[in-house]
């Protein structure tokens, strides 16, 4: 029997599901995050009547076909990228984007990543960098006298430092943004990677069109909704107690088959 195999691949798939949605419910509160969604689609046919054959005798083609379907395969895993809600740190580094772009990060061995999470500091040369210490493009050394930090909405960063009554630009933060977001690769720790999936990136200055604006002591929150999130969870966990349920009962066919033959 066909539905062995088919309930397997659809309890397969459920378990895919599973996994995105526990992810989705584990990073719920990571800064920046993109909550992901199992896409699926049908396996092969097997045709028993083929559609438009001639019918017996020679007569007219037969209108409608006879198609099994073999079951239901993983085909993506998307990561949605819908705006977050900011919220409020008091940290003079922290920025948060509302709107289109990413951050631009230069990994540990030259290679550019990006991200949303605009939770930023400085290391020991006072360059701006990221939690993991990787650097922030273009890369910006604030001052070791400097007192206070502003950045504005079109990513002017401005330092103040003693001595000197107006506060001097310290640089300028850009982002960059890409025809296909959700083609971008997840490396972990917040960060994408560009592939022939995205685009190449198209770099630009906050506010500009296309691009969102900064607000400086905020960061953006995970777009995960958990009312949402444990919803699919149900619906997911049912979907796959119903596909263990035809496993279940082809099996009971299968003993009912081998005892009828004793």
């Amino acid at each position: 029997m066909r539905a062995l195999s088919i309930a397997a691949t659809g309890m397969n798939a459920q378990q895919t599901n599973l996994e995105v949605i526990a992810n989705n419910i584990a990073n719920i509160n990571t800064t920046g995050f993109k909550r992901a969604r199992a896409e699926f689609t049908d396996l092969l046919y097997q045709a028993e009547r083929a559609v438009g054959a001639p019918a017996r005798g020679g007569g007219a083609n037969v209108p409608e076909g006879a198609y099994v379907g073999l079951g239901v395969r993983t085909a993506a895993v998307r990561n949605l990228h819908e705006q977050g809600s900011l919220v409020q740190t008091g940290n003079k580094l922290d920025v948060a984007i509302n709107g289109r772009g990413w951050f631009q990060i230069t990994g540990g061995d030259g290679e550019t990543f990006y991200t949303r999470d605009g939770a930023f500091n400085k290391n020991d040369q006072g360059q701006i960098v990221t939690l993991d210490g990787y650097e922030v493009q273009p890369t910006m050394t604030v001052p070791q006298d400097a007192t206070d930090i502003t950045i504005n909405e079109s990513g002017e960063i401005y330092v103040t430092v003693p001595g000197q009554n107006e506060p001097q630009l310290l640089g300028q933060l850009t982002l960059a943004s890409f025809v296909n977001d959700a083609g971008l690769e997840p490396m972990g720790g917040n960060l994408y990677k560009q592939t022939q999936a995205s685009g190449d990136p198209v770099t630009g200055v906050p506010t500009d069109p296309g691009f969102g604006k900064i607000h400086q002591q905020y960061l953006e929150n995970s777009n995960v909704d958990a009312v949402k999130e444990i919803t699919n969870l149900i619906a997911a966990q049912r979907a796959y107690e119903m596909n263990s349920k035809v496993i279940q009962t082809v099996d009971a066919m299968y003993g009912t088959v081998a005892n009828n033959m004793r």
